[in-house]
């Protein structure tokens, strides 16, 4: 019996004391937020920046890299600021100040590159981008649910109208739901692989071959956006629109 009331008063202790370092790393946090809000509010872009990113360092969170966003375009930094408001986008897709400053920034950008992709092939990613991996997994099993539902309704029911409405609504769902697992599947290879890069260096020549001697095939420039093909040693194949060339990694930096 002794023994038990050791480990009872143990595990106590030991929960009172996580309990304690959970509060004050949670007081710390705030405090370090407030202060960098507190410089950037008195125009401290780079020692607000600076808090931003030693926060983030411990967690992301999309309201940081908002607020690094910010900052950074503050400070003239383009291609920074679109890239911590597409990482705050990649955590809450809806974030509607984080899209409105994003679009703001990209209008910024100078190169006359436009994107040609099919029309449909846009609308989709655009669909996709609307929720995050989670909300599109989610979706997906909740209308599978209702498939199944309605496939058990259809077998089991004794109304014909009954069991032609559960036919109907099983196939929709089992549709949609198969659309919504393709969205999360995408989604989570998006963020696996980091194929999705912006230009962080003023002006970038893109080459024909990975290698100084290739011929300039095209012109990118600051906080332009680019899909990672292909990576050799230090240079990446990457796509923009409907151009397609080799650039120096060290001339972008990865969502």
């Amino acid at each position: 019996m002794k023994s038990l009331n050791n480990f009872d008063m143990s595990l106590c202790r030991y929960v009172v004391m996580l309990i304690l370092v959970i509060c004050s790393t949670l007081i710390y946090a705030q405090e370090s937020f407030d202060e960098a809000n507190a410089a950037y509010a008195e125009g401290r872009y780079e020692e607000a920046a600076k808090g931003y990113e030693a926060l983030l360092a411990e967690q992301p969170n999309e309201v940081l890299y908002y607020n690094l966003g910010n900052a950074r375009f503050k400070q003239g930094e383009l291609a920074q600021a679109i890239l911590n408001y597409e990482r705050a986008l990649r955590l809450r897709p809806n974030y509607k100040d984080a899209q409105y400053n994003l679009a703001f920034a990209q209008s910024r950008i100078t190169d006359n590159i436009t994107d040609q992709d099919f029309f449909l092939s846009s609308w989709a990613q655009t669909i996709r981008n609307g929720l995050s991996e989670r909300t599109w997994f989610i979706l997906s099993v909740c209308l599978f649910i209702l498939a199944l539902t309605g496939v058990l309704v259809f077998l089991l029911g004794r109304l014909p109208w009954l069991r032609k409405t559960a036919f109907y609504i099983a196939w929709v769902a089992l549709l949609f739901s198969f659309g919504a697992g393709l969205n999360a599947h995408s989604l989570h290879q998006r963020d696996t692989l980091r194929n999705e890069a912006i230009i962080t260096q003023g002006v970038v020549n893109a080459k024909s071959s990975p290698d100084r001697s290739g011929t300039d095939l095209f012109t990118l420039h600051e906080g332009t956006k680019v899909t990672i093909r292909e990576t050799i040693g230090e240079w990446s194949n990457v796509r923009v629109g409907s151009n397609e060339g080799w650039i120096r990694l060290s001339c972008l930096e990865r969502i």
